[in-house]
């Protein structure tokens, strides 16, 4: 006779036993096809047999065997650009804190963030690089290590290339500087092509040393600004002079409105007094007119008679008359009035 129990237990195995069996199947198929993937354009794979380069796969299907016999690493394509901020040029978390706070930094981050400039000048440089792969197996080899490495060349090169300018090469500290000389502008614009020269030769120069790091840096972008404080000074020497401008500006509004109102006040005296003194010649003229049309008479009679009939008048208004004889040689001495 059949045990029924044992007969489900014996249907639970085989059915826990197939199930177990499809698993690993599935497990054999995925670890065996684990490396077949599709590359997409903007990658590539490096592929290490038993930790060796063995080949570069671009764009498309990639055929490798499974892990550990095969190891494959994606890497960005040869025209992929890549884009990296340098972060040891930036003030620290704790300087920019203190900065914020109004306090002062301590010894140790003092200086975070902060490029000596040729003219002995402060000045702050927010660096973005962009840079593609140009050796997978170099880039491959150092892993972990490349981009640490890239952000000290930058730091290494933007030290230099501050060091060997003034501030006005750097940025625009004095914007008066900027329509008096076009070589400062030059200046400025030829710090990207010198900072990106000079991390493209240290590149070459850890290359040769045997330290490739298997990449080349296309382009660089700089922002460059001024410590805080020296920002604030900057804005108060710059408000300090737009207001002595718009005083200056202002007194010569004045002046030229003064002068005006003078010039005005001077021609309407001018003016005034020539029209015064053109009044009085009038009126000096027309009184004497008589007297004038007389002294172009010829006749003796008339100025006699004239002489006669005037001269009453005016005798009647003084207090004494006393007659000299023209033709006398005698003196006469006239008293003056009582005091």
């Amino acid at each position: 006779m059949t045990n029924p129990r044992g007969s489900a237990w014996l249907q639970a195995g085989g059915v826990g036993f197939i199930a177990l069996y499809a698993v690993t199947l599935l497990a054999a198929l995925g670890w065996l096809f684990g490396n077949v993937r599709e590359i997409g354009p903007e990658n590539r794979a490096v592929v290490l047999r038993l930790g060796a380069e063995s080949r570069v796969q671009n764009a498309g299907l990639l055929l490798a065997w499974p892990r550990p016999f095969e190891q494959v690493l994606m890497l960005p394509s040869a025209d992929r650009v890549s884009e990296r901020r340098i972060e040891l040029l930036l003030r620290s978390e704790q300087a920019r804190k203190a900065d914020l706070d109004g306090k002062l930094a301590g010894d140790a981050t003092a200086g975070s963030g902060y490029l000596l400039s040729g003219d002995a000048g402060m000045v702050q440089l927010d660096v973005r690089v962009f840079y593609t792969v140009n050796e997978p197996y170099a880039f491959t080899r150092q892993g972990e290590h490349v981009l640490p490495a890239l952000e000290r060349l930058v730091e290494r090169s933007a030290v230099q290339v501050c060091a060997s300018r003034d501030m006005d090469a750097i940025l625009v500290a004095r914007p008066e500087l900027v329509g008096a000389d076009s070589g400062v502008a030059e200046r400025r614009e030829r710090l990207r092509g010198d900072l990106q020269q000079g991390i493209n030769q240290r590149l070459a120069a850890l290359k040769a040393a045997g330290g490739e790091l298997g990449i080349e840096v296309v382009r660089v972008d700089v922002q460059s600004s001024l410590p805080l404080a020296a920002v604030n000074a900057f804005n108060a020497v710059l408000t300090a002079s737009q207001q002595a401008e718009q005083a200056i500006a202002s007194a010569r509004n004045d002046a030229a409105r003064q002068l005006q109102q003078a010039t005005q006040a001077a021609d309407h005296t001018q003016q005034v007094a020539e029209a015064e003194g053109r009044e009085r010649v009038s009126g000096a003229q027309a009184s004497t007119a008589t007297i004038v049309g007389l002294g172009g008479q010829q006749s003796p009679d008339l100025l006699l008679r004239l002489y006669r009939e005037r001269i009453p008048a005016i005798l009647s208004h003084a207090g004494s008359v006393t007659t000299v004889d023209p033709g006398d040689a005698g003196r006469m001495i006239l008293e003056g009035p009582k005091p």
